[in-house]
Formats: structure tokens, C-alpha cells, sequence
């Protein structure tokens, strides 16, 4: 019945196409018999009452006028209404056949009578409809709208609203995440065990011997879930602060650094000799009575290059210098005053380790091997190598480890190797060195001079060289597909790389320091830079770092706690001796400290998800490394003064999450000394997030709004001095 009534309802509105003239004309007389037959329902609800019989008499005669033209209008509106029967039940016509069946005693039947089922039907069809059409029209206009903004703003606008848009909700979603996980992760950090004072992740011999590494592997770098911390690491009970330079680059405190007194006594070999002071001080010498100096050493190797002292390094080309195996890093500390920056690499050392008291000396240093891995330095990246009895036995795994001096050695760059095996006197050791030696020539070294126990050779600056060896001598040169520029701790490579970079430039043909830092339009070329976008990096770091040094200096002459005996230190000076870039783009900011005059080094790092410009950074003079964020940085706790990083945390969020900001908080917290600063400037969103995740490190933060762009902030913190005393484990 209900069919048959929506039937007939669809016949009279002149919208059942497919009926016939006579199904239409049949449908009319039924319905017009309804009105003849209907009884009268005064007051029943949903009924409408007529005004008089008048009215109802020439109600009647209409509609009949409008039935006989119906039909003769009904083919000729047939495509019309094709056409408007989408809209026709939501934006009725006027002029259309009402929707109500009118009985000839003058009352409406309402097709949607509350108290009807059919009528309730009816209307949560309509209103189904009408919201339909209503979210068309708000998608179409949304749409429309769209397409103009899109027409009018700029594509640049248009990545950074979206950027901006995923960093706000990752942000809520790293915030929500924490709220999620209770109360219990709210509290602040529990301090890690005393035996953790010096522990580096990812250096656990016994741990990697169970995994199955062996034959001097399980002494390398192995990282896992295991190597995270979710604990802040406290300085030893006696731990002082480091003195200011230039002292304390010659004098350290005994209680920073695990050292007994066997190590000091023993500590004979040329860059590895210090004393005791007293109790409390050791002194490294680099100028002694009592033994040739590292001053005369150094001396010397300048002689065997030919130069007349080693102030002349940098007029040859010389300026930045892989130290392996450093001792206390009194070679570089020396260099460090003639304008050389030298970088310290050791293997890990659970005490009296060589990377940990040249860091202490505020002096570059980081952990380091040849064992089975290659650096993560980009290939053609020193000046010069040196090996003072470093400890590498360059002879063994068929002279593998020398294949990875080459790598990282630039073109014309020199090796030194001050070894007993060089003036060897028994046969076992004559073997190694001639080894040695017929293996350098081979990867064509020159073998400059040779002077007691210390040999200089110079890298060949012809990539000629290596196709005018004998058949068969020597390593192969790498193919394009196996020469990568920036490893990260690949397997050593048996095949001589970098001769495939376009970087293949000898050093003496390269601008001398310090002009070599400002590199010119072809050298930036060789990096896809255009000289303009170079130099407004360069400015925009030097109004950067004004407004740092701005921020910081009144933050630490009111908040700074002053020491007894000591004076407030005054930056830029004797506020940071080192600075960790965790995130260094083209090294501008590190560029910015010398410019300024800034008495600091800086550790360069380049993020393994973001643009590679490290082998730039290097070619500019600076050092520094490759290192994926994930994952702890190869050095001691307590390293840096100044930790700083420019939208870390915006490209931490745009790769893979595989470890959580506080993972990376944590690594920070490990990695600065107590009374050191952080410097952190990305957008608003995440350095709030980050600014509420300090107070679980229990450092002193606050956020900074910057002036000339809204949607960055910086966040600047302090790591307080926390003592062991009153803890218990």
C-alpha cells in the first residue's frame, strides 16, 4: 500500500517518466475519487482547516483547470524536469503540482503527519537530502576557496603553513603520548648508577662478544635498543668545574676524569706525558726541560714538509689534522695557538682514556677506530693524518687500515708516523715496516723523509698516479657505485676512494686559512650553491649570533650561580671553550664564532636525515662529523660547554621516528657539562614541547620569542650542578 501511495504521488508530480498517458490519467481519476469519498476529520492533528465553503468551491474548480493542462504540458516538460527532479523535492517550484491530496470538503491530508509512519519516512528522507546537498554546496565552496588560495599564495607559503601544521601536531601527539603513559613518566629523570659516570653507549665489549663480535670487533661501535638511557647521568663526587682557558687547556682537575695514579706514572710516550701538581691538578706539558718538547716535535715534522717551522703549516695548505690514537691531545693543544685545528680519535677507554682527558682540556676529540668500520668523516677530509704511536697496526688485514687513512686523507695531504718499527732491528719488525712501506708506495704516497722513529709521506695529487702502476700492485681504485663520499660506519672498504669526487683538489691548490672558510663561486658549485644563497646564510648567522650573545649574557650575569674564589665569567670568552652543533647545515654558525673573535671550537655535526653538507664543512676548514640523532654520539659524558641546534627538532620530526624527543634530551644531558648551556631555536610548537620536557632533565629553561620571525622561538637552558652527595643507588 505504502508502494502504490508513493507510486501515485510521483504520477501526479509529473515525475515517473517511464508511465503512459493512461497510467497518469487513471492515477488523477483515483485520486480525485479520494476526495469525493474522504470523510471529515475536524481537529485531528496534522489537518488543515479552509476558510469557507467559497473557498473550498473555487479551490476545487482550480484544480481541476490544472489537471486538464497537465497532460497537454506533461511531454513537453519531460526533459525539463529531467534536468530539475534533482533539486525539485529539495528547493520546491511554486508553479509544481502541490504535495499535499486535497479532499472536495475542503481539508489537506499532510503527506507528513507526525503520527504517520509513512510521513516520518518521508521526512528523514528530506532531511537526509537536504544535508546531503549541504555538504556538496560546503565542499564545492571549500574547494572553490582552495583553489584561489592556492592561485594567490606562493608555493614556499604554501610548504611552510603546511610544515608548520605537522610540527603543531606532532608536537600534540608527543604530548599526548606522554600524558598517556601516566603519572609515572611525568616525574623527573632518576639518576643513572655511579658505575655510568663515564659509560659511552654503544662501546660494551662484553655485551658485544655475547652478540658474537670478535677479533677486536666487539671493542668498536655497536648500537641498539639496549645503548638508550632513560636515566641523566651525575658527574663524579669531587667534580669541579673545568678552569677557563688558556689554564685549562693545561690543567685539569684530578676528580672529572677516572685515572689512577699507575696511568699518570706510565704515561711516558711524547704526547701522552703529564704530572701532578698536587692532589688535585694534573698539568700536561708541552714544554719541558727534562724531555724533548712537543714544541720541537712538531718543529720537526715541519722541517720534513720543508717548511721552516710549524707556523708555516697553513701557508702549505695545512689546516686541519686527524690525530689517531692522540695521547692527551698535547699535540693538538700545541697546534691549536698556530691557527691548526686538530681532531682526536681513540679507541673506547673505560679509564685513563686519551678521548676523555683531551675533552676535559677542552681540546676536539671523539671515539674513534680502525677495527672494522669506517669514520664517519667524508672521503678527501684532512690535511694531514698523524700516528705517534697511535696503536694502529697499519701492517695487518692486508694493509686495510691504511686503505682507510687514504680515504679520509686529501689530495696532497701528509701522513706521519712516528713508530719503534720504523728504525726496527729485528726481523719481525723489520717485516711490518717493509710492508708498510711498499704498501704506501703502491697507494701513491710519496715518502717525503724519514727522521729517528718518525717517516713523513705525502698523498699523490694526481689521480693519474693510479693508473700508471704495475698490473696488480696495490688496491683497485672504488667504482662510482661503491666511492661513498659520506659513509656511516661502513664496513672498511678495500678499494681506493675518492677519486670519483668532484672534491679531488690538492691542498696546495686550495686557498690558505683563513680565507679558505669563505669559499668562492666555483668551489661552491661543486656543492649545488649559488654564491648569493651562501652569503646570506653567512649574514643572517652574524645578526644570529649578536642576538644570542645578547640573550645569554644578561640570563647568566643575573641567574649564573658565582663560585667562591671565581669571577663571573664574561662571554664570549670564558663561557664556552667548545660548542656542539647538533644540527650544522653549511657550519655558518661556527663560521660566526671566528669572525667574531670568539676564543671556541666547534663540532660540526650533519644529521643522516637531513642535507649532507659536511665534506663542505670540512673543505671550509672546521671539523666535524656525520651522526644519525637516534642513536648516542661516540664520546664521554660531560664533553661540551655549549650545545646548540637550529630546527633539529623540525627534521628529527620529518624523517621516521625511531626514538622519542626525550631520547634525544637525555643524549643532550649526557653529552654537557654541569653549568653548560643549550641553545635551541625551532618553531613555536616544538620548543614548547621541549621546553616541557626539560623540567624532567631538571634543567633551567625558558622560551624566547624572536622579533623578526613569529614562528620561531628559542629555547635557552641551563644544566644545574647536581652532586652525587645524599643519593642513593
Amino acid at each position: 500500500m505504502f508502494d502504490h501511495s508513493i507510486h501515485e504521488f510521483f504520477l501526479i508530480s509529473g515525475v515517473c517518466f517511464s508511465c503512459s498517458y493512461q497510467q497518469k490519467k487513471k492515477a488523477l481519476v483515483t485520486i480525485e475519487g479520494c476526495r469525493m469519498s474522504r470523510p471529515l476529520h475536524r481537529g485531528a492533528t496534522g489537518i488543515r482547516i479552509s476558510g469557507n465553503s467559497n473557498d473550498l468551491r473555487d479551490s476545487q474548480m482550480k484544480d481541476k483547470t490544472e489537471k486538464e493542462n497537465m497532460d497537454r504540458n506533461r511531454s513537453s516538460d519531460q526533459s525539463y524536469l529531467a534536468l530539475k527532479f534533482p533539486f525539485r523535492v529539495l528547493f520546491p517550484d511554486n508553479n509544481s503540482p502541490s504535495k499535499y491530496v486535497n479532499c472536495e470538503n475542503g481539508f489537506a491530508s499532510d503527506p507528513f503527519s507526525v503520527g504517520s509512519p509513512r510521513s516520518r519516512h518521508k521526512l528523514t528522507l528530506l532531511l537526509l537530502k537536504l544535508s546531503l546537498a549541504v555538504i556538496v554546496v560546503l565542499a564545492l565552496t571549500g574547494s572553490f576557496w582552495w583553489t584561489i588560495s592556492i592561485s594567490t599564495l606562493s608555493r614556499g607559503q604554501i610548504l611552510h603553513t603546511y610544515r608548520v601544521l605537522q610540527e603543531q601536531l606532532v608536537s600534540d601527539l608527543w604530548d599526548i603520548g606522554e600524558l598517556s603513559l601516566g603519572s609515572s613518566r611525568v616525574h623527573e629523570l632518576e639518576f643513572c648508577s655511579q658505575e655510568s659516570e663515564i659509560y659511552v653507549p654503544c662501546f660494551n665489549a662484553s655485551e658485544n662478544l655475547a652478540l658474537g663480535y670478535s677479533d677486536g670487533s666487539e671493542n668498536d661501535r655497536h648500537c641498539g635498543q639496549s645503548s638508550r638511557q632513560s636515566c641523566t647521568v651525575l658527574p663524579p663526587v669531587n667534580y669541579r668545574i673545568p678552569l677557563h682557558w688558556p689554564t685549562g687547556r693545561d690543567i685539569i682537575w684530578v676528580a672529572n676524569v677516572r685515572l689512577t695514579a699507575q696511568e699518570v706514572l706510565s704515561s711516558g710516550s711524547l704526547t701522552k706525558r703529564m704530572m701532578m701538581l698536587d692532589e688535585e691538578q694534573i698539568s700536561f706539558r708541552s714544554v719541558s726541560p727534562m724531555f724533548d718538547s712537543v714544541e720541537d716535535y712538531s718543529h720537526q715534522i715541519a722541517e720534513m714538509i720543508g717548511l721552516r717551522n710549524e707556523s708555516n703549516f697553513v701557508q702549505a695548505g695545512v689546516r686541519t689534522i686527524l690525530d689517531i690514537g692522540c695521547g692527551y691531545g698535547s699535540f693538538g693543544a700545541h697546534l691549536f695557538s698556530k691557527q691548526l685545528l686538530t681532531m682526536c680519535i681513540a679507541n673506547y677507554e673505560p679509564s685513563g682514556s686519551q678521548v676523555q682527558l683531551t675533552l676535559e682540556r677542552g681540546l676536539p676529540a671523539m671515539i674513534g677506530s680502525f677495527t672494522s668500520n669506517q669514520l664517519p668523516y667524508p672521503s678527501l677530509s684532512f690535511d694531514m693524518l698523524h700516528c705517534a704511536r697511535c696503536g694502529v697496526d697499519w701492517d695487518q688485514k692486508g694493509g686495510i687500515f691504511l686503505i682507510e687513512a687514504d680515504r679520509v686523507l686529501k689530495p696532497g695531504g701528509y701522513f706521519v708516523w712516528t713508530s719503534p718499527l720504523t728504525n726496527a732491528r729485528n726481523k719481525e719488525n723489520q717485516k711490518s715496516w717493509n710492508f708498510v712501506r711498499d704498501f704506501t708506495e703502491n697507494l701513491c704516497w710519496e715518502m717525503l723523509s724519514q727522521q729517528d722513529e718518525t717517516v713523513l709521506w705525502k698523498k699523490t695529487s694526481k689521480k693519474s698516479c693510479y693508473g700508471s702502476r704495475k698490473p696488480g700492485a696495490g688496491p683497485s681504485t672504488c667504482s662510482k657505485a661503491h666511492d661513498v663520499e659520506s659513509p656511516y660506519y661502513r664496513p672498511l672498504q678495500r678499494c681506493i676512494a675518492g677519486t670519483q669526487s668532484p672534491r679531488w683538489i690538492p691542498i696546495q691548490e686550495r686557498t690558505t686559512w683563513p680565507s679558505r672558510s669563505r669559499l668562492n663561486k666555483s668551489e661552491l658549485t661543486l656543492y649545488g650553491l649559488h654564491p648569493a644563497d651562501f652569503r646570506e646564510d653567512a649574514e643572517n648567522w652574524k645578526t644570529t649570533l649578536t642576538n644570542y650573545w645578547s640573550v645569554l649574557s644578561p640570563i647568566i650575569f643575573s641567574d649564573h650561580p658565582k663560585r667562591p674564589g671565581e669571577e663571573d665569567p664574561s662571554p664570549p670568552y670564558n663561557m664556552a671553550r667548545n660548542v656542539l652543533d647538533m644540527n650544522a647545515h653549511f657550519g655558518g654558525f661556527n663560521s660566526a664564532l671566528l669572525e667574531a673573535g670568539k676564543s671556541v671550537w666547534v663540532m660540526n655535526v650533519v644529521p643522516t636525515g637531513g642535507p649532507n653538507y659536511l665534506p663542505l664543512i670540512l673543505d671550509r676548514g672546521f671539523v666535524g662529523a656525520l651522526h644519525d640523532w637516534c642513536e648516542p654520539f661516540p664520546t664521554y659524558p660531560r664533553s661540551y660547554d655549549l650545545v646548540h641546534a637550529e630546527g633539529l627538532l623540525s627534521l628529527q620530526i620529518r624523517k621516521q621516528r625511531r626514538c622519542t624527543m626525550l631520547d634525544l634530551f637525555t643524549e643532550v644531558d649526557r653529552l654537557l657539562r654541569p653549568e653548560g648551556w643549550v641553545i635551541m631555536r625551532d618553531t613555536a610548537p616544538l620548543v614548547e614541547s621541549a621546553r616541557r620536557l626539560t623540567t624532567r632533565l631538571k634543567w633551567d629553561a625558558r622560551v624566547i620569542e624572536i622579533e623578526n620571525n613569529s614562528d620561531d622561538r628559542l629555547l635557552i637552558c641551563q644544566k644545574p650542578f647536581l652532586k652525587r652527595q645524599g643519593v642513593s643507588f
